[in-house]
């Protein structure tokens, strides 16, 4: 069962490194860590992992040291398995979204290798703005709320798309250029695709001036009506038009996107899945993400960062349809997985009753555990770490330890490895 135990290491506490990115919430990372935040700083996201950007940071009897440096000192991961040389194949995330994220979508682990060397042999600076790919590796993601949740993910079906062009007066002139195709496609999948394609591609190449035209009536059209539901786009678009305004009053074609992709509302405990090549955007709400370890990101609007049209259609897959809502999987009497195809990275969730054991180990590669709610203990042979709401722990490769819950219970979140990787084949 799993690889042999290479160390029986002691666990380890790690601080995770925060983004204070603009959109972020002011509340829920600086609570979760015990943090006064007077000035109402953004905590956008919490980083737990060994991503060069920012590393999680490593207590050791010296001091804090980063993560990343740590785990190759200490020699706790199999060469053999990352011939690159990556300390950690996954980063865990906190994430809280108080505005809207951009539209977005991650690439293959073939398009993020192709994609580096390529910046790299133009000599673009490795932090340039206008640089698409930041490492050599793809980014899969699952996560699950921890609040109510908003999203967009994937496009929606093609009847769908093609009522809301349809219904929707100020769209008249997409209509107009695409009714026919819409009319005529059949559901056959690399029909669907291409009409997707073609579509999305005029939109996002459409002259400014024509984007103003159409979305400029859209915006004082529904901003004049009753405030709509945050499961309406309609809502969404509003927010995006407020939060995202061009030089020059012009509009953010992204909004498009927003009538073209599904809605989501995500309730605590459900989660999604985003494969490479799917778009998607985070709209409001607090999660908790794992991801391949990877920041490369290809954006399609509602951002001030750097835009590359040609080279996120390229991206994309085009796939439509209704998404998934994950759930929690019985692993034990303790553990819920969110399964995903993904090979690098598992999430799961480990709920205790008070005074509750659950025992695990680090089969593959270092285990993450992040405390999100109640106190207790974790243990590993004669050492033991006392934990409460966002104490992060480290389990090293090969180590077995065993979480008690306190008189309150314990509500964990682990990240790891699959013990059986699963191949990204069909998704990559």
């Amino acid at each position: 069962m799993g690889s042999e135990f290479r160390n029986q290491a002691p666990l380890v506490r790690l601080k995770g490194a925060i983004q204070h990115y603009a959109w972020g919430g002011v509340e829920f990372i600086p609570s979760l860590l015990g943090m006064e935040n007077p000035d109402c700083k953004p905590f956008a996201e919490l980083w737990i992992g060994a991503h060069p950007n920012a590393p999680a940071m490593v207590e050791t009897e010296s001091g804090w040291v980063p993560l990343d440096r740590w785990l190759r000192d200490e020699d706790t991961l199999d060469p053999a398995r990352d011939p690159a040389g990556r300390p950690l194949p996954y980063l865990l995330k906190i994430l809280d979204a108080r505005e809207m994220l951009s539209i977005q979508a991650h690439p293959t682990k073939r398009q993020a290798e192709e994609g580096f060397a390529r910046e790299n042999a133009a000599g673009v600076p490795l932090g340039a703005a206008t640089r698409n790919y930041k490492d050599d590796n793809h980014k899969p993601e699952v996560h699950v709320a921890l609040t109510e949740f908003w999203m967009l993910h994937g496009f929606r079906p093609i009847p769908e798309i093609a009522q809301v062009l349809a219904s929707t007066p100020e769209f008249a002139p997409v209509w107009s250029e695409f009714h026919e195709r819409f009319a005529n496609a059949r559901p056959a999948q690399d029909e669907q695709r291409s009409l997707l394609r073609e579509l999305y591609g005029w939109l996002m190449r459409l002259p400014q001036d024509e984007v103003d035209a159409i979305l400029d009536p859209l915006i004082a059209r529904i901003q004049s009506q009753p405030d709509p539901s945050k499961d309406s786009p309609d809502t969404w678009a509003i927010r995006a038009a407020e939060c995202f305004p061009l030089p020059g009053g012009h509009r953010d074609r992204g909004i498009f996107s927003i009538y073209l992709l599904n809605l989501v509302h995500l309730h605590p405990g459900e989660g999604t899945y985003q494969p490479a090549g799917v778009l998607h955007a985070y709209l409001q709400g607090t999660n908790v993400e794992l991801m391949a370890n990877s920041d490369n990101v290809l954006r399609g609007g509602l951002t001030q960062k750097h835009v590359d049209v040609e080279e996120l259609i390229r991206t994309l897959t085009f796939d439509c349809g209704t998404p998934t809502i994950l759930h929690r999987v019985p692993a034990s009497e303790t553990e819920r997985v969110y399964p995903t195809p993904a090979s690098e990275f598992e999430l799961s969730e480990i709920e205790l009753l008070p005074d509750r054991r659950h025992s695990g180990v680090a089969y593959k590669g270092p285990t993450s555990l992040i405390v999100l709610g109640g106190s207790g203990s974790m243990t590993s042979g004669a050492d033991s770490l006392s934990v409460k709401r966002g104490d992060i722990v480290l389990a090293p490769s090969g180590t077995s330890y065993l979480i008690a819950a306190g008189k309150d219970g314990l509500v964990v979140f682990k990240a790891a490895e699959p013990e059986d990787g699963a191949s990204l084949t069909e998704w990559d």
